[in-house]
């Protein structure tokens, strides 16, 4: 993923999890009779996206989960691994989340970089694939500056434990504007805690985390979970078919 930097900004006291875009802008400086010069938003740093392929891989599932439970709803946006913007004409001002919800958006076009001014709002769920190596970023700069953007739940997750124990953590934003930390539940044998934001259950199995949707009692799959699924019943039709089949055969009569 993008290794962005991010950098302070002011405390935005309470709950706000949008902005206006006017207290975000700045007006540019300029002499009389001159234009600004246009400012440079990168989409990326040519660095690595990931820690590992495994990092990739659990950034990539919880998307594809995610991306498909929001299929329906037009009015939110699944993104990830790219650049996020607060403030107008601050491009140093920037933080990539690995993966990120945020809801009273259109769902459409795909974006590059998530521009706070633009979107008018910030994400109401982010989630960051964690390791030891970016331990002191995830659990200092960017968990300060999602507090102070006013992100609704930050969440971590430490595929190789390398430092989280659990290895899942999250926290939810209160109504003094900070961070308060989610206590994981013991619930069918392993550790969970519900997100108020996405209404799903964040689920440990073993090592692997998994998204349970408590109104339907099932969990979302991957797309190789899906595609094994789709195979596992096309498996079990063609069951039923050859024994409808062989039934057929046992009860036509003789000759």
């Amino acid at each position: 993923m993008p290794q962005a930097e991010p950098q302070p900004l002011p405390v935005h006291p309470g709950k706000a999890r949008s902005f206006a875009p006017a207290k975000l802008q700045r007006e540019p400086q300029v002499r009389a009779g001159t234009s600004p010069a246009p400012v440079h938003y990168p989409v990326s740093d040519g660095k690595p996206m990931s820690e590992s392929g495994l990092h990739w891989e659990v950034s990539m599932d919880t998307g594809a989960v995610l991306k498909s439970h929001h299929l329906n709803r037009p009015d939110a946006y699944v993104g990830g691994n790219c650049f996020m913007y607060p403030e107008e004409g601050k491009p140093k001002v920037v933080v990539s989340p690995d993966i990120f919800v945020a809801y009273g958006v259109p769902k459409e076009p795909p974006r590059d970089t998530w521009k706070v001014w633009e979107e008018g709002k910030v994400p109401d769920f982010i989630l960051e694939v964690t390791s030891r190596s970016t331990q002191d970023n995830d659990e200092g700069k960017k968990k300060d500056l999602y507090e102070r953007l006013g992100v609704g739940e930050y969440w971590q997750f430490d595929p190789t434990g390398d430092y989280l124990d659990p290895i899942l953590k999250g926290r939810a934003l209160g109504a003094d504007g900070r961070y308060r930390e989610l206590a994981l539940e013991e619930r069918d044998g392993g550790l969970c805690r519900f997100s108020e934001v996405l209404g799903l259950d964040l689920r440990l199995e073993g090592e692997r985390l998994r998204f349970f949707d408590p109104k339907r009692g099932e969990y979302l799959l991957t797309p190789v979970e899906q595609h094994e699924a789709l195979e596992e019943r096309d498996r079990a039709l063609e069951a039923a078919e050859a024994r409808i089949r062989e039934l057929e055969r046992q009860r036509r009569p003789e000759g």
